[in-house]
């Protein structure tokens, strides 16, 4: 099993490390779902379409989960700030429904 941070983000990945949460390795962007197996764990902010694809692969899925206010949106949050606005890891099961 390993453990991969998806996020382009520094400020994630910083706060990631201040928090002492463990990753394996670090992506940027989750674009080769071939080196991931069953029962690895994504860390990040995804799309849910992503994170039902990781679902139907059996890889689990944390959401880096955070309410950004409007004033910061769209700027790049540093680890304080990323503390600051109460940023956390929830774990989500996800799963596509096909009709």
């Amino acid at each position: 099993m390993s453990i991969y941070l998806v996020s382009r983000h520094l400020g994630a990945v910083e706060w990631m490390n201040h928090m002492g949460h463990h990753y394996d390795k670090h992506l940027t962007h989750l674009d080769n779902y071939d080196q991931l197996s069953a029962g690895d764990i994504v860390i990040g902010s995804l799309p849910i379409n992503l994170a039902a694809d990781l679902a139907d692969r059996g890889v689990g899925y944390m959401h880096l989960s955070l309410s950004v206010p409007e004033h910061l949106r769209g700027r790049e949050l540093s680890a304080e700030q990323l503390s600051h606005l109460d940023a956390k890891l929830e774990a989500f099961g996800v799963r596509r429904i096909l009709h």
